[in-house]
C-alpha cells in the first residue's frame, strides 16, 4: 500500500516564535536557561514563551514520548493548548496570544506533574486528538494512537488490492477492544452508512468509550458491548472488522517505561510472543465476517511471530506515513483458504 498524504497515530508540532520564523523545536533545542520549576516569571507571557519553557523543562527531564507525540515541543503545545482549551492546529496561529494567569498555572503545574509521576500527558488534561478529533481519556482506558486511524481516514489509500468496497456500501463494523472507543468513532465516521458494533473486557474502558460516542454524536449508530472479544456480538456478521489488541510480547512488558506503566496492563499484555489475542482474532473472525468482509489489525512488531504462526495466511501488510507491516488486512475469503 502506498503511503498516504495524512499523518496518523503520532503528531509533531512546531510553532514559529513571535519574533523568528522558524520552528519551536530550534528554539527549544538552543534553550539553555529554563525558568526554575514552579515559579512564573516575567518573561513567560505568550503561549510561545510557556511552549519554549515547558519543551525546555521536558527536554531536560528525558521523559519518555510514547502518547501521541513524538519530542518535548510537541508535547509541550499539547499541554499548553489544552490550558488554554485550543486545538492543537490552532497553537500555533495563536503563539503571540498572551496566556491568562490561571492557565499559566495549569501549565507549570502540569509540566511538574508529567515530570514527577511521568503519567501521560493525556492523563494530565484528560484529553488526546486521533484524525484531529478530540477524545475524552483517563487511567481506565490506553492513551489512543493507532495507524488503523490514518488508514480508515483515508479509505485504504485507494490501493485498489485491497478491494474495499465504495464507503457508502459498509453498513456493519465491528471494532474489537475499543478502549476509548477512538477507532469506531472514526470507522463510524469513515463509513456513513455504517452501524458499529464496539467491544471490550473493560467495563471502565466501555464507560470512558461511552463517554466519547456521547459527544461526538454517534450514540445511534455506535453499540458498545462489554466481553471477551467476539463473544459480546454472538451471531452477526460485518462487512469489515478492525482491532487494535494488545501485542506486546513478555520482553516488551518487561521493558515499558514509566509512562506505560500508568496504563491499563492488559490493554498492551499481549503474552509470551505477542499475538495471543492477535490469534484469537484472526482464529474467530471468519465466522464473523460477511462474504466481501475483511480484517483490518494493528499488531506492532509482531510481524515474524504472525508469519510463524500462519504461514499459509495470505495477508497484506499496510504501510503508513509512520509504520511500516504494523497493519495486516485479509479478505474473508482468503481467511476461509488458509491453512494456519
Amino acid at each position: 500500500m502506498a503511503k498516504t498524504a495524512a499523518r496518523g497515530g503520532r503528531s509533531k508540532v512546531a510553532i514559529a516564535g513571535s519574533n523568528r520564523k522558524r520552528p519551536l523545536a530550534q528554539v527549544a533545542a538552543n534553550a539553555a536557561n529554563p525558568v526554575v520549576a514552579g515559579t512564573p516569571a516575567p518573561e513567560l507571557e505568550t503561549i510561545f514563551d510557556y511552549v519554549r519553557h515547558a519543551a525546555a523543562r521536558l527536554k531536560r527531564a528525558r521523559v519518555v514520548f510514547a502518547h501521541g507525540t513524538t519530542d518535548p515541543v510537541a508535547e509541550a503545545a499539547f499541554l499548553v493548548g489544552e490550558a488554554m482549551r485550543l486545538h492543537p492546529d490552532e497553537v500555533e496561529p495563536q503563539a503571540a496570544r498572551r496566556v491568562p494567569k490561571a492557565a499559566g498555572k495549569r501549565i507549570l503545574d502540569w509540566i511538574e506533574q508529567r515530570i514527577a509521576t511521568r503519567k501521560p500527558a493525556a492523563y494530565l488534561a484528560n484529553r488526546m486528538y486521533m484524525r484531529g478529533l478530540s477524545f475524552y481519556v483517563d487511567e481506565r482506558v490506553i492513551v489512543p494512537r493507532s495507524f488503523i486511524g490514518e488508514i480508515l481516514d483515508s479509505h485504504f489509500g485507494g490501493d485498489e488490492v485491497l478491494r474495499l468496497r465504495d464507503p457508502e456500501t459498509i453498513t456493519r463494523v465491528l471494532d474489537l477492544c475499543t478502549g476509548s472507543g477512538c477507532l469506531a468513532i472514526l470507522a463510524a465516521r469513515a463509513f456513513p452508512n455504517a452501524t458499529v458494533d464496539a467491544t471490550d473486557l473493560s467495563a471502565g474502558a466501555l464507560a470512558v468509550a461511552a463517554r466519547n460516542v456521547h459527544e461526538h454524536g454517534l450514540d445511534g449508530r455506535i453499540q458498545l458491548a462489554q466481553g471477551d472479544l467476539f463473544a459480546a456480538v454472538k451471531n452477526k456478521r460485518y462487512d469489515l472488522i478492525i482491532s487494535n489488541p494488545p501485542y506486546v510480547d513478555a520482553k516488551g512488558m518487561a521493558g515499558l517505561p514509566r509512562e506505560c506503566l500508568a496504563e491499563p496492563r492488559m490493554a498492551f499484555d499481549g503474552g509470551a510472543e505477542g499475538i495471543d489475542l492477535v490469534r484469537r482474532i484472526i482464529d474467530g473472525a471468519e465466522s464473523y465476517l460477511a462474504p466481501a468482509g475483511g480484517l483490518l489489525c494493528e499488531v506492532g512488531r509482531c510481524k515474524p511471530a504472525i508469519e510463524k504462526a500462519y504461514p499459509q495466511a495470505d495477508l497484506l501488510w499496510l504501510d503508513t506515513e509512520e509504520s511500516e507491516g504494523e497493519v495486516f488486512w485479509i479478505e474473508a475469503v482468503r481467511l476461509k483458504r488458509r491453512d494456519g
